[in-house]
Formats: structure tokens, sequence, C-alpha cells
């Protein structure tokens, strides 16, 4: 079907495949794509998804064989139905797994396959894949996920969905003092203590990193330009590894003792850095938003 104006199109992508073969992964993966996720919903409330007043404009909608409703033919209904709508770009994405891999899976795990009625995980397997082959058959794309770590099921996600231009990595930079102890939740701290301090400055004492002068006594330390040229050198090698296992956000602290000097000036100077080679970048200065309240 030719599709036109493509902008203004909902992407819709239906999410299905056997219990244990990674659908939960990458419906979550979807999600850190900045996909609207729903897993789990039954048949009959897909259309109502595609008619509220403020329309996600990605959606990604998971199918399991457990929903109240489902049915084969249901389903085979719906799908014909979402991929004749003019205002819809709909895909069905299937998660495939071969039966020996999810029955050891099942048996590492020791779940009871939803299916199986409290037999044995084989014959619920069996039964579900029997079942599946239908839509398995009008997959638009297809995973088989056998040989696939979840880290890997969720970097083939990104490289499927993710648009070549687009980088969607956020990068979180705060400032912090270590006298008031480590940020909560940082991927990654950095230590700035080293460098001249404004605070032994009377004139500076009171100013904050923010401000041009504070900054520029931080700058002029001999240490400053080769600290940063090494920081951004490790954040280049790191984030786009970050991405490629999967993470959607990444926060990195830079600490000193007070927290509003040099941490502050590092952690602006970093954000550019980064910002300039096309990272998506967020600032938070700790010691200094606590000063405003």
């Amino acid at each position: 079907m030719t599709r036109t104006n493509q902008e203004k199109k909902i992407r819709l992508i239906m999410v299905s495949g056997p219990a244990g073969a990674g659908r939960s992964t990458a419906i979550r993966s979807l999600e850190d794509l900045d996909f609207e996720a729903i897993d789990n919903l039954p048949l009959d409330l897909v259309k109502s998804v595609l008619k509220p007043k403020r329309l996600s404009a990605k959606i990604a909608i998971g199918l399991d064989t457990r929903s109240r409703d489902f049915s084969v033919e249901s389903l085979l209904g719906l799908l014909k139905f979402l991929s004749e709508l003019h205002d819809v770009d709909f895909q069905l994405l299937y998660v495939s797994c071969t039966m020996e891999v999810l029955l050891r899976r099942y048996s590492e795990t020791r779940r009871r396959h939803p299916l199986s009625n409290g037999n044995s995980p084989h014959e619920g397997i069996e039964k579900e894949l029997i079942l599946l082959e239908p839509i398995r058959n009008k997959a638009d794309i297809l995973i088989e996920t056998a040989e696939l770590t979840p880290h890997e099921l969720k970097s083939t996600i990104r490289k499927l969905f993710l648009k070549a231009e687009g980088n969607l990595l956020s990068v979180s930079l705060k400032s912090f003092s270590y006298k008031r102890g480590l940020p909560r939740g940082a991927d990654m701290v950095l230590d700035c203590r080293f460098l001249k301090n404004p605070h032994w400055e009377e004139k500076l004492r009171k100013k904050t990193g923010l401000e041009a002068d504070a900054s520029k006594f931080v700058a002029s330390d001999p240490k400053f330009t080769e600290y940063i040229e090494h920081v951004k050198k490790l954040l280049l090698f790191l984030l786009p590894l970050f991405r490629e296992e999967g993470k959607s956000s990444v926060e990195i602290g830079f600490g000193c003792t007070g927290g509003v000097h040099r941490s502050v000036a590092v952690t602006e100077t970093v954000a550019k850095e980064l910002a300039d080679s096309g990272w998506n970048v967020s600032i938070k200065h700790r010691e200094i938003e606590r000063l405003d309240l």
C-alpha cells in the first residue's frame, strides 16, 4: 500500500510471540524509544486506543494469548483492519523462538507456562506455538531470539526502530557536594576536588560556577583543560556503548567539596562538549538548587 503524509500518521507496532520468547523485553525496548507501551491489552480495546483526544504519535501494543478475548480469528481480523487504516502506519512484530530453547528457559526459571493447565511446560509451549503459527506468518518483522540474550534483543529492536539521525539516549549531568553524599541513582561519578577552589577567594566565595568569573577561575587551573579532554574522550567512548546495550538514560555526577563551584563549572563545560557532539544532555546542580529552596 502506498502511504502518503507519512509524518502525520500514527506509528503503531503490535508485538506478539510465544511466552518466554522475549515479547516483554521487546515492549520495554520500544517504550525506551518513546513509544507509548501497552501490554496485554484485550483485543476489543485496541481500536479504542486509536481514538483518544490526545493520541500518542507512537504506540506499541503487546498481544498475549492469555488476554480475556484472545482468538486467532479475532486477531487476524484486527490485523486486517489496522493494515487498512490510512492514518496509521502499522506493523506486526513477532518475537519467535524454538521449542527447545523455550523449554530450556522454562526449565531454568521453573515458571509455569500459561497454557500448560498444570501439565508439563512442553505441552503448553507446543500448544501456543501451534496457536500462534498463523500470526507468525503475518508478521511484518520477525525476530528469532533463540540465540539472543536480552541485551542483544534490545539492541536489535533499537537498530530496527531508532531513526539513524536520532539519538534517544538521554544524558543527565549532575553537580554535587561530597559532603552531602553521592547522588542517588548515578551511573558514574567523577571527582573535581583537585581543581583550584574559588571558595578560598573572598570575592568568589559567595558566587557559583554558573557565574563567569568563578567559572573562569576554575578553568584557569592548568589541569582543567586536560581533565575536560580526558572526560570528554571517556564519555564519547562509553555513551554509544550504553546506547547499544539498550539504556535509555545515563546519569553522570561531578563532585567537589561544596558542590557550587568546581563541580558546577565542570558540569557546564562537559555538557556543552557533549551537546556539540550531538548528545541529548540535561543538567542538574543539586547544591545550587538547595540554595534556592
